[in-house]
């Protein structure tokens, strides 16, 4: 089992771009697929990845306690009500930040690879000591980033680290894709950052209002099958990762709007 699990972590440089939401909603997604999955909570210092999965009152032990072996993995591990291929471990108290080495994430990531075939690592934003002890347990990564300047120059930051960890692959996920900004040059275009950035494309989440709603319930878009545009799209970045075919949105096609089906309506009645 350890030779073929994937251990991917899931950063950004920049806090605030949906990074915990993608490792929740993504998390689910596999889980759908039927592959056993585990999210692991490594922002100890602002874990949310627990509220987003609707978990936070199911924590009896953390890895705080796995790794001071007070308690086996087998009890840290929440498992999910509604998904039973998928895990969380949960972070442990703040304070574990002023002993916690690269070593231990490994420790933690090694014995999770022996019984999932995806280990997914919620990085803490920024390249501080917390992105340093998640990226040691990390085989692979997955950078999110909004098409904003200050947001994916600090993404190019994480990238030229992870690179220097010899992480790889590496691959892109795009968040709260606006068309109609990309359109009037208000936001940089999808070929702007890829080139910036220099990675390949895993996907492209369009903005949706949906995405609060569910976050605010703690029951994450993917998990009852939600059609909403960001529930497809973190399906479509599972898929890909499973080594399907899934071509990616234009966002040139997407959010014509109302006005536009209206219009297309009008025309097949008055001809």
């Amino acid at each position: 089992m350890a030779s073929t699990s994937r251990t991917i972590l899931i950063c950004s440089g920049k806090g605030g771009v949906g990074k915990t939401t993608l490792t929740a909603n993504l998390g689910i997604a596999l889980a759908r697929l039927g592959l056993r999955t585990v999210v692991l909570d490594a922002d100890f210092g602002l874990r949310n990845l627990d509220l987003l999965l609707g978990l936070e009152n199911r924590i009896v032990f953390t890895a705080q306690e796995v790794l001071a072996e007070s308690c086996r993995l087998e009890q840290a591990l929440v498992k999910h009500k509604q998904e039973p291929n998928l895990a969380l471990l949960p972070a442990g108290n703040p304070r574990m930040l002023e002993w916690l080495k690269p070593e231990d994430m490994q420790t933690i990531a090694g014995m999770l690879e022996k019984q999932f075939d995806y280990v997914l690592i919620d990085c803490p934003a920024g390249i501080e000591d917390g992105f340093k002890n998640a990226v040691a347990a990390a085989k692979e990564a997955i950078v999110i980033t909004t098409p904003e300047v200050s947001a994916v120059r600090d993404a190019d930051r994480v990238i030229g680290l992870l690179n220097t960890h010899g992480v790889k692959p590496v691959q892109l996920v795009l968040n709260r894709v606006r068309p109609k900004m990309m359109a009037s040059q208000e936001m940089l275009a999808v070929d702007d950052v890829t080139d910036i950035l220099a990675l390949p494309l895993l996907g492209l989440v369009l903005e949706d209002e949906q995405v609060i709603v569910s976050t605010n319930r703690g029951e994450p878009l993917t998990l009852n099958g939600s059609s909403s545009p960001a529930a497809r799209a973190y399906g479509n970045v599972a898929r890909r990762l499973q080594g399907d075919d899934v071509p990616l949105i234009d966002p040139s096609k997407e959010g014509r709007g109302l006005r536009a089906k209206v219009r297309r309506l009008m025309q097949k009645k008055i001809f």
